[in-house]
């Protein structure tokens, strides 16, 4: 139940046509979508079945809790952990049949102990730290581990992989470097009589800017949503046009007018300069549109006109600016709707904008988008029978 206007529209059928161009793109055999966070706060059990309806192969996800999430959707497709599990839910992996990431020995014995208690066989993919420093194995480890899950009843070792720290700044030689690193890791694994299975390394940045590093699957997050990997790298530079699948909406619940000089909103910092209406709207930084953003120029769309915040963003509402009083521009009514992401008429504020103006990326404004927030789900396309 819910009765506030505020809410998150997602489109699925832009979900599903970016994961069919970003696999056109790559042109490799297996597509993962990674659909951690909550989908990066799109929903990942809606985000998961749009993507593997626009042909996505395999689901990501990094907490093993994730991956029950979308089971218990009955989303039966292979769902890779990202990285290990914590010590006691090697037996989630098992029940759920479930793909476990591994880069240490105590991994690959827990997981073996826990796919013989099951009496399953449980796919590994042993992670290369290739230069992220944050979680793999090193390079010199590689083929010992490999050899520990080749000799580890109940296990089986189906893929390796590495993560790309830079990505998203193609004229860093650093991606170059770590794909060289990799290669000769996977060179030394076949040396040793040892199949590495399923190898990835691309990220959303690796796919567009980096084809050297696509290898037999690409692993995609942001860009299945919709957004760029990073500002300096626009896919349309690529030749690739991805669909935004994120709106924020909420409807104008308040108008007033204020008098030359009001200040408005805690703190008292913003100042309308001549008699001006004033919007309120249903919507705050317990919704995830972030305080700060009152503070950057941040705006909104209302009536296909970009209208400046006119207080600070308080937790559950935010004054508008709509103009000065009188002037048919200014007019709005309650009821009205307001875009905070999203298009309205010839206008749009995407994420990656609010993102420039708050010194962060987009990822971090669609992952902060609370579950406070009712989303809504919209697809046009027909229904086509897949793996979800």
């Amino acid at each position: 139940m819910t009765f506030r206007p505020s809410r998150v529209v997602v489109d699925l059928d832009a979900i599903a046509n970016n994961v069919r161009t970003l696999k056109n793109v790559a042109a490799t055999r297996q597509f993962c979508a990674v659909v951690k966070a909550g989908g990066y706060g799109h929903g990942s059990v809606e985000s998961a079945k749009a993507a593997l309806r626009g042909g996505a192969t395999m689901l990501a996800v990094a907490l093993v809790e994730e991956a029950a999430v979308l089971r218990q959707a009955q989303i039966n497709a292979p769902i890779l952990v990202l990285s290990e599990v914590p010590l006691g839910a090697e037996s989630l992996v098992a029940s759920l049949n479930l793909l476990a990431t591994v880069y240490s020995q105590g991994a690959i014995d827990r997981l073996s102990a826990a796919g013989g208690m099951a009496g399953v066989i449980i796919g590994v993919h042993i992670k290369i730290d290739t230069g992220m420093h944050r979680v793999g194995c090193r390079p010199d480890e590689a083929v010992a581990l490999a050899k520990r899950a080749a000799a580890a009843p109940n296990l089986m070792h189906v893929g390796t992989f590495t993560h790309l720290a830079v990505a998203d700044a193609p004229a860093s030689t650093y991606t170059t470097d770590q794909l060289a690193t990799f290669d000769r890791v996977l060179a030394e694994l076949r040396t040793t009589g040892i199949d590495p299975g399923l190898v990835h390394a691309a990220n959303s940045a690796g796919t567009l800017a980096h084809p050297a590093a696509r290898y037999d699957m690409v692993r995609c997050g942001i860009s299945i949503y919709g957004q760029a990997p990073d500002l300096e790298l626009n896919p349309v530079d690529f030749g690739v046009t991805l669909q935004p699948a994120v709106t924020v909406v909420t409807a104008v619940s308040h108008v007033k007018t204020l008098s030359a000089g009001a200040r408005a909103s805690y703190g008292l910092a913003y100042q309308y300069a001549a008699d001006s209406v004033v919007a309120t709207i249903p919507i705050g930084y317990a919704d995830g549109i972030p305080r700060r953003w009152s503070g950057v120029g941040g705006e909104v769309l209302i009536g296909g006109r970009r209208r400046p915040i006119g207080g600070r963003v308080t937790m559950d509402q935010i004054v508008i600016d709509c103009g000065p009083a009188g002037e048919a521009a200014s007019q709005v009514q309650v009821g009205d709707e307001v875009v905070l992401i999203g298009r309205q008429g010839d206008q749009e504020i995407g994420a990656w904008e609010l993102a420039e103006r708050l010194d962060t990326i987009a990822y971090e404004i669609t992952c902060g988008l609370s579950t406070r927030l009712p989303r809504t789900y919209l697809q046009r396309e027909p229904p086509t029978p897949s793996r979800a």
